[in-house]
């Protein structure tokens, strides 16, 4: 478990298992990959098997001992839902993940007809958010099998944006991550993937690509509807612009940071974007 994380929409990684294979473009250049390899040759012990999967069951407990309430993205290295993760261990990870009730979880995969078979085996807690990772438009039915699962807060990330996704149906998504590809032959975005989601009330965190020429950051957030009648705090439900829970509500702030003026501060604590 890493306190704190340089993925902007988490506050700490958690990895009860390790490893992963490809299995789609999105994969093509994975941070992760290269991260296991590199903490491999460091000699870290969870990663003697580089980025083979591997369960890590000394990890399970980890989210219990930390006590200030945190956003948690579940698996950073991994996948919980690859076909060779054993379903009993899942519902061990679920199990902590009820357990520690303070923390707010956040699992992405790519792996969704997995997902859709195993959802109603799993006792879904409210402080558990399910996401699923969308490329391209050939895999926009990732989205449809994330419907039926009964995560009471469902996202999507859309990074690496590769393609187009004209049309995209939000419907029963609280949540859209977009970004482009990073990192050594990073390839280039599709910002049109930002008009479809601007079209929506979800609340969107746009992560910059360092392959575009442009300012994907400037220009997804310009087109954010922050405004739209009916949104509501996906934790709280409270209505739009009335959230205090502290979580990446959708009245158009974030989490505080660092706010350099008073006037950077919404009343509830938050960061205006």
């Amino acid at each position: 478990m890493a306190l704190g994380s340089s993925i902007e929409w988490t506050e700490a990684t958690w990895n009860p298992l390790t490893g992963c294979d490809k299995i789609s473009p999105g994969c093509k250049h994975c941070y992760a990959e290269r991260m296991a390899e590199r903490l491999q040759a460091m000699g870290q012990p969870n990663y003697a098997h580089g980025f083979e999967l591997t369960l890590q069951p000394d990890m399970l407990r980890r989210p219990l001992g930390w006590k200030q309430p945190k956003t948690i993205f579940v698996n950073s290295m991994s996948d919980l839902f690859h076909d060779e993760v054993p379903e009993p261990y899942i519902a061990q990870v679920f199990a902590v993940m009820r357990e520690a009730h303070w923390h707010r979880f956040q699992l992405l995969t790519k792996r969704a007809t997995r997902l859709a078979e195993l959802s109603a085996r799993i006792d879904w807690p409210d402080n558990v958010w399910m996401g699923v990772s969308v490329e391209s438009e050939r895999y926009v039915p990732r989205i449809d099998a994330l419907r039926t699962t009964g995560a009471r807060v469902k996202f999507l990330s859309l990074e690496p944006l590769l393609g187009p996704l004209p049309g995209l149906d939000l419907r029963g998504i609280d949540w859209v991550i977009v970004g482009g590809e990073s990192g050594p032959h990073a390839r280039r975005w599709t910002p049109r993937g930002c008009a479809t989601c601007a079209t929506s009330a979800s609340r969107r965190e746009s992560r910059s690509s360092s392959s575009s020429g442009a300012d994907p950051t400037r220009s997804a957030r310009g087109a954010s509807s922050t405004d739209a009648p009916g949104m509501s705090c996906p934790r709280t439900a409270a209505p739009h612009g009335r959230c205090d829970c502290r979580c990446w509500c959708r009245a158009g702030c974030r989490p505080l940071a660092r706010a350099q003026r008073a006037t950077d501060v919404c009343r509830w604590g938050y960061r205006r974007l």
